[in-house]
């Protein structure tokens, strides 16, 4: 086997990883900011969340890894939209919020 054969197949394991761990990291943003809705007693509109960020970080072990940045938008009275947000710090979720309530 020639070594450019070798580096393309390793690329594209790493690139296989990469798409399954963001993939991963979509799923527990969605879990957690249904969750957080259901627990808030609001509706989560749209049904997902969006990607808005990844930035590099060292984590807790000193590995360097990624600290993904989701939101969404809920509402409290189904004429507002607002929105909440999801911090993924490599496989555990870092913070959620939800932006400022309605005064009533």
């Amino acid at each position: 086997m020639s070594w450019d054969l070798m580096l393309l197949t390793l690329a594209l394991v790493a690139l296989g990883l990469a798409w399954h761990a963001n993939l991963a990291a979509r799923e527990l943003a969605n879990r957690v900011a249904s969750d957080t809705c259901t627990r808030a007693g609001v509706q989560l509109l749209d049904g997902t969340v969006s990607f808005l960020n990844a930035r590099p970080m060292r984590g807790r072990d000193g590995w360097l890894t990624l600290r993904r940045t989701y939101v969404f938008d809920y509402t409290e009275d189904g004429n507002e939209r607002r929105r909440g947000f999801v911090v993924i710090a490599g496989t555990s979720v870092e913070t959620v919020g939800l932006g400022p309530r309605a005064v009533t």
